[in-house]
């Protein structure tokens, strides 16, 4: 078992709407097939006086900041005081936590962005989670379909898990930054408080507390 990267030691569970879509499983992807049927049962519990209730299975907080040219397709929950800007795209299914930040040209597809997450440029998250105050920088993405279009496997070392899926895009832990122009392969999994040096290629597991440069992990040293 890859206990470094389970729910418990990547995420927060306070800091999401979805807690509940975590109960019960050892792993952050095994929520990718529930997130949609998750969002529309949440979604009909939520407050209205707090959330307008669109056509097409669409919440948004009446505190939310969303953009006019922004796209959004339901299902899909977006959360207090989050700002969704000018020409995102959200194709559905897709969670966007209280605080958080949609940028420009962004594309969200089969999403949980936990709360004060932030992909403001030019940014590709699909099938994927970002933990609590995670960032990506300008032009990064979860690259979620292998080349081969084989399923996905999680890698860490010599230990395997096989998914099962066809489409994974990455799971980062808490307080994760990705630096610019970056590429999280098809089952990434990035330990919490880790940072991803700009125009990286990311494949299998990288370890909490870390720094990804030249394609290795180094420890973060205390300062």
């Amino acid at each position: 078992m890859m206990k470094d990267f389970t729910i418990s030691n990547l995420l927060d569970l306070n800091e999401t709407i979805a807690g509940e879509l975590f109960e019960g499983k050892t792993y952050p992807w095994e929520v990718l097939p529930e997130i949609g049927d998750f969002i529309i049962k949440l979604g009909n519990t939520l407050d209205p006086a707090e959330y307008e209730h669109l056509e097409g299975d669409i919440w948004i907080a009446r505190s939310a900041q969303v953009a006019p040219t922004a796209s959004i397709h339901g299902p899909a929950i977006i959360g207090k005081n989050a700002e969704v800007r000018h020409c995102a795209f959200i194709r559905g299914n897709a969670i966007v936590g209280e605080g958080c930040v949609v940028g420009n040209s962004t594309e969200l597809k089969n999403v949980v962005l936990f709360n004060c997450v932030q992909v403001p440029h030019y940014n590709y998250v699909g099938d994927s989670v970002l933990g609590y105050k995670s960032h990506m920088g300008a032009g990064s993405i979860c690259s979620n379909v292998k080349s081969d279009k084989k399923l996905v496997i999680v890698k860490d070392g010599q230990e395997q898990v096989e998914t099962g899926f066809k489409k994974f895009g990455a799971m980062l832990g808490d307080h994760v930054e990705v630096g610019c122009g970056s590429v999280l392969n098809p089952g990434s999994v990035i330990g919490k408080n880790t940072n991803i040096y700009p125009l990286s290629s990311v494949r299998g597991c990288v370890p909490c507390d870390s720094i990804f440069k030249n394609g290795e992990p180094v420890p973060k040293r205390e300062m």
